[in-house]
């Protein structure tokens, strides 16, 4: 009754609903049978868009890329197609549960590790210039820098070369010798 009078005379209530211990402004609104409950937000929490112009730092074959990709994939919406996977699984969830059914978990997929895009594309490169013969004696490759680190701080690793062990200068010493006497 309410719906319909509101839907005749094109208006829509306005009011307050505690939601999560805190008191929210909701419109209410009439939608057909029914009527739609809307949270508002107040003036202090609404801001203006604050959006870069668009025109200015495009690429246009870029916008061209994307517009053929847009193109590509391009079809009609059917919401019958999509499933509420998170659903479905409660519902047998809860099916074998009402039956008495052993329930067991489901296995975790681990996702797939993450590819280094420079080390792919160094590879890459790398195979290119074996491919065509273009890696010569004068492009070797330069020799690493001296580890510079501080030889206290570093942990020992058996393991690879031997290098020659340099003494280890105890810190308190040093500091006692630069000190002054007056």
């Amino acid at each position: 009754m309410i719906g319909v009078a509101m839907a005749e005379a094109g208006v829509a209530g306005i009011g307050r609903l505690t939601l999560s211990r805190r008191e929210r402004m909701v419109m209410v609104e009439p939608r057909g049978s029914g009527m739609a409950l809307f949270t508002l937000r107040a003036a202090d929490e609404v801001r203006s868009a604050q959006f870069a112009s668009a025109a200015r730092d495009l690429d246009a074959d870029m916008v061209a890329i994307a517009g053929a990709i847009i193109q590509q994939r391009r079809g009609t919406f059917d919401p019958s197609t999509h499933r509420d996977r998170y659903q479905e699984a409660l519902r047998a969830l809860i099916e074998a549960k009402l039956k008495s059914l052993p329930v067991t978990p489901r296995e975790v997929i681990t996702p797939p590790p993450v590819i280094d895009l420079m080390a792919a594309l160094k590879r890459s490169l790398a195979q290119e210039l074996l491919a065509t013969g273009a890696m010569t004696a004068k492009q070797k490759q330069p020799k690493p820098a001296a580890d510079r680190r501080q030889r206290s701080l570093l942990l020992p690793v058996a393991g690879g070369r031997r290098r020659k062990e340099q003494p280890t200068i105890d810190p308190a010493a040093v500091a006692a010798r630069s000190r002054k006497k007056a």
